[in-house]
């Protein structure tokens, strides 16, 4: 085997350990601030500068401008966010995707030895570490020292004499700004990462493999490259989130032909300040694009209207909208990457789903109540949406499963799976009360005044159980969880009275005995939504929703 053959095998093994690297530097920042992101994305606003913050802030978490930008278009899909709101913080995004070069560029100074320690202390915490914090920061530790190994690998490919006059030769046939700029959007288009290719060409400067006027010319292209991944994601989605990663190519074309007419122009010059300023060639590399991302953000920001205007020129409305009632409205496989953020949306697609429940249980009770059929089409219309919900957030839950999440959120993700069942249950309550209706008005059987208060003053209650159960489900509030139970106790004792006072009301001959299996069936069935609200409000404490487990957990934890 030749040298350099040797040497191009060492350069693909420090690419992928550099690329692993990341993606564990990547998951560990985003587990370790899960909740930080919820709260920057809580504070988005039509402010341009809060958004660019978001986005940059973001960007530097997660370790890559492709993952914000995805994200952002999974939001946009999802209608929680607008175009004008996502376009600040996609040109933030570019801004945050500069600490990588940064980080990397920290390799001129012969440290990799310490991050190759750090590295195995990483590994160590990853393999015995018992609780979920350690493990988080083992991601960490392992994925900075990796970074470093990977480049110090890169860097040991091209130190060898061959490789280098064999990368030289390869150079000096495509040496030209605009071969340079479209070879680099095809590579980062490829492996749909403009923080790796940062890295790679910081590691090549440093070893003398390439110049650095070349390298600025790839790293303008590589901005253009990086819009690979969103226009991917936006495949199949609304015309909102299409616009979205338009947007995102629009921004950093015309920021990249502006920069590189300007370098084109004066190399010569930028190159000469460059390696007065910095002391290296990698934080020269590094610095250039941290240089060209902030001034293209700053030209960009004041012309947010102008980026969304021509957006919708370019991606029109279409003209025929397809049905949008049983579609999801804020899970998409987009925030897929983003963990965290993908298990808040579901948080808000199961409000979603329970709003609907109660919207059925209502007109259910109501419906039985008078024996009025008025409802009975939209009662079915939403009980179908409330079932697709079901099956939609039950997938999505197993999908964001198979990705890194955190103990705490495998918890959360258990205990959500039954939670919309026991929502999708109370819908089958609802539509069960129509066809009671349905029957008693067939059959001209009706309730005595007297059973419908009592079958009222449960739903009364039940009403004021949905809402404690729905907020403590949202707040994670335990306080509410002995209302719960008050009212579920209060319930129970409602459906035994009443069943003894429908006997009384027989043997005085004030209600017909035909009447009795539908008054049994309806108190049963809104003793039974009480089990299912309970089960709501415990969940919180317990996965299964288990009120006996809740309590024996709350228990302990006081001591």
């Amino acid at each position: 085997m030749s040298e350099i053959t040797k040497c191009v095998f060492a350069l693909i093994g420090g690419i992928a350990i550099f690329m692993f690297g990341m993606k564990l530097l990547s998951e560990g920042l985003e587990h370790g601030t899960g909740n930080g992101m919820r709260k920057l994305l809580s504070k988005i606003s039509d402010n341009r500068l809060s958004g660019l913050s978001v986005g940059t802030a973001i960007t530097a978490i997660v370790q890559s401008s492709s993952a914000t930008t995805v994200m952002t278009v999974g939001f946009v899909n999802a209608g929680i966010m607008t175009l004008y709101q996502a376009t600040s913080i996609i040109i933030g995004a570019n801004i945050g995707t500069t600490v990588t070069g940064l980080l990397v560029a920290f390799s001129s100074f012969n440290i990799s030895v310490y991050f190759t320690i750090l590295a195995f202390i990483g590994v160590f915490f990853i393999m015995f570490a018992k609780n979920d914090k350690s493990r988080t920061a083992g991601n960490i530790m392992s994925g900075f020292g990796l970074l470093f190994v990977g480049l110090e690998m890169m860097g040991d490919a091209f130190n060898n004499t061959d490789m280098r006059e064999s990368m030289a030769k390869v150079f000096l046939a495509i040496d030209f700004p605009l071969l340079l700029v479209l070879l680099s959007i095809v590579f980062t288009g490829i492996i749909q990462s403009s923080s790796a290719v940062s890295g790679i060409i910081i590691a090549m400067v440093g070893s003398n493999a390439i110049s650095l006027d070349n390298a600025i010319f790839i790293m303008i292209g590589a901005n253009i490259g990086t819009c690979v991944t969103a226009l991917l994601a936006s495949i199949g989605a609304k015309t909102s989130a299409k616009r979205a990663a338009v947007i995102h190519l629009l921004f950093n074309v015309i920021g990249s032909i502006v920069f590189l007419t300007i370098v084109w122009i004066f190399s010569k010059s930028i190159i000469s300040i460059l390696e007065t300023i910095m002391p290296t060639p990698q934080f020269q590399v590094a610095i250039f694009h941290t240089i060209f991302n902030v001034i293209t953000a700053a030209i960009a920001l004041p012309f947010v209207n102008q980026l969304v205007k021509l957006s919708t020129i370019l991606i029109p409305e279409k003209t025929t909208q397809a049905d949008a009632s049983l579609k999801v409205q804020f899970i998409d496989d987009r925030l897929l990457q983003t963990p965290s953020i993908a298990i808040e949306q579901v948080d808000n697609e199961i409000k979603r789903m329970a709003d609907s429940a109660k919207d059925n249980f209502k007109r259910g009770v109501a419906s039985v109540l008078s024996c009025d059929l008025s409802n009975r089409s939209i009662i079915k219309s939403t009980e179908e949406e409330v079932n697709f919900l079901n099956r939609a957030i039950a997938k999505f839950l197993i999908k964001i499963s198979s990705v890194a999440v955190s103990i705490e959120d495998e918890l959360h993700i258990g205990s959500l799976h039954h939670v919309i069942n026991d929502i999708e249950r109370i819908g089958d309550h609802a539509e069960n009360f129509v066809e009671h209706a349905e029957e008693m008005l067939a059959s001209n059987i009706s309730f005595t005044n007297a059973a419908k208060d009592e079958i009222g003053n449960m739903y009364n209650r039940l009403l004021v159980m949905y809402e404690q159960a729905l907020l403590a489900l949202n707040t994670k509030d335990t306080r509410l969880l002995q209302d719960i139970s008050d009212i579920e106790n209060e319930i129970d004792v409602m459906k035994r009275q009443f069943c003894a006072n429908h006997i009384t009301r027989l043997n005085a001959g004030e209600c017909s005995v035909d009447s009795g299996p539908y008054f049994y069936a309806v108190i049963s069935a809104l003793e039974r939504i009480g089990d299912h609200l309970t089960n709501i409000g415990f969940s919180i404490k317990s996965p299964s929703g288990s009120q006996r487990e809740a309590q024996s957990l709350m228990h302990k934890s006081l001591y």
